[in-house]
């Protein structure tokens, strides 16, 4: 795959089919996960691959909890705007945010990704990406979430006997499958509208309204 159609193509796919997913693919994401920078080199990451259905039954629920939670915390105010403005795009996300949650145990990978001495993340999710975009190359869908790390990680760690003393962080859990989706360009705001020249606020100077990738 062309490196640029991977870039621009590889968005959250969170509707996956329940079909395995083979080991050369996985270890393709894994290896090259282990390439990607890593601050000083010191390599304080760790991969656990969850296929085991017994395992993702356990590990549901609390996916579950923890979605809900997001709903009545902290996406609560803007999922109630979506509902009452009618903001289609928000509300595609939230349906198919709800579908991952739903269905969980029917995902047939989820990687669980761990860093510890990386408080700002900067060295575990270049890995994290780079895993995502191996697997965009193979035809996998796959989507990022924090949400296990940050409401059920004391439980997550206890199902997957992570060590509790050695300074482990769940930074990722990626769901992987393939896609019942099509591949397509994220809507995004136009570069010329997010970025500056020099200082805050100072426009780039050129407009840039369409993708410059147009495979």
């Amino acid at each position: 795959m062309e490196l640029f159609e991977a870039l621009y193509t590889t968005r959250a796919m969170r509707r996956v089919r329940p079909d395995p997913i083979p080991d050369e693919i996985v270890d393709s994401m894994l290896d090259t996960a282990i390439r990607a920078p890593s601050g000083g080199n010191v390599q304080n990451w760790r991969f656990v691959v969850v296929t085991d259905p017994g395992l993702r039954d356990q590990i549901a629920p609390l996916y579950a909890e923890a979605f809900e939670t997001l709903q009545q915390t902290i996406y609560k105010r803007s999922w109630a705007r979506a509902h009452e403005t009618g903001d289609e795009a928000a509300l595609r996300l939230m349906r198919s945010s709800a579908w991952l949650a739903e269905n969980f145990a029917t995902v047939p990978m989820w990687l669980f990704v761990f860093s510890r001495n990386d408080p700002s993340g900067a060295s575990i999710y270049p890995a994290v990406w780079s895993a995502m975009l191996a697997a965009r190359s193979h035809g996998v869908g796959t989507c990022i979430t924090t949400i296990l790390g940050v409401f059920k990680s004391a439980e997550v760690f206890k199902l997957l006997d992570v060590p509790t003393d050695k300074g482990w962080v769940l930074n990722a859990s990626v769901s992987c499958g393939y896609p019942l989706g099509r591949w397509d360009l994220a809507g995004r705001e136009p570069v010329h509208e997010v970025s500056y020249a020099d200082t805050w606020g100072n426009p780039l100077g050129r407009m840039i309204p369409q993708p410059l990738w147009e495979g």
